[in-house]
């Protein structure tokens, strides 16, 4: 790390629990960031402030003027330009020294297990229940830690799901795939900070997991109501018969 870097991490490796050896295991890591809307937003510029030194971020979707009220990587001049790039361009200028790659597609099948496999955690911040099965699939194959969050109304969610652990639970053992539900913000509503909060504590998540301090939420469900501001965690244990991370799977 040269003294340019040192200064701008300098207020992390002041912390005993990261020094300098969990800042470089930031700057080496890779992760992949699904979806750049609401959640993918904040996640992706914390991760970035953070120095994660490689993120690739893929969304199919453009930038429209409704996003505006919590998408906070894009801007007003953004209208109509692809998501996945209007969001590399605010991470280059937030942070130059990190890598940043823009997919302007919905990753699906073995593009979606390629680039699973390429990275060393995955960030789902889709806002529907396909893209959460189908990267949850990809991630318990390939042994990639999965940070998940949801955001409606001013409600939202946190977990992380590891198959590197054996007694973590995976997405599906949480939710019964039941197909496509009618749970977006785009038909329910969503509080804008309540997507921010989200997104802000999956790249915390992410952190922890990069550089292995602290206890993440594996094995646990985080759940904000933002009306009355109170938090709980409840415990998810792993599912023996789960479709997807159990036994017979």
């Amino acid at each position: 790390m040269n003294d340019e870097l040192l200064l701008r991490y300098s207020r992390q490796i002041l912390l005993p629990q990261l020094d300098i050896w969990g800042q470089e295991k930031l700057i080496q890591a890779r992760v992949l960031i699904v979806g750049a809307g609401g959640l993918g937003c904040p996640a992706a510029m914390y991760l970035a402030a953070a120095g994660v030194g490689h993120l690739t971020i893929a969304d199919d979707d453009t930038v429209e003027l409704s996003n505006l009220q919590r998408q906070i990587a894009h801007h007003t001049e953004d209208i109509g330009r692809p998501k996945a790039e209007s969001t590399a361009a605010t991470l280059s200028a937030l942070n130059p020294n990190v890598k940043v790659e823009a997919l302007c597609r919905r990753l699906e099948g073995e593009a979606l297990a390629a680039q699973v496999a390429g990275a060393d955690l995955v960030l789902d911040c889709s806002d529907n229940f396909a893209t959460r099965f189908a990267v949850n699939r990809a991630c318990v194959q390939a042994g990639r830690p999965l940070v998940s969050g949801a955001a409606i109304r001013f409600e939202g969610q946190v977990a992380v799901f590891d198959p590197r652990q054996p007694d973590s639970p995976c997405y599906h053992c949480l939710y019964p795939d039941q197909g496509e539900l009618e749970e977006r913000c785009s038909r329910n509503g969503v509080i804008a900070p309540v997507t921010g909060i989200v997104g802000s504590v999956q790249a915390l998540e992410a952190i922890k997991v990069l550089a292995g301090i602290g206890r993440p939420l594996t094995g646990r469900l985080l759940i904000l109501d933002g009306l009355q501001m109170s938090w709980h965690c409840v415990n998810l244990p792993r599912n023996p018969s789960c479709p997807t991370c159990g036994a017979s799977s």
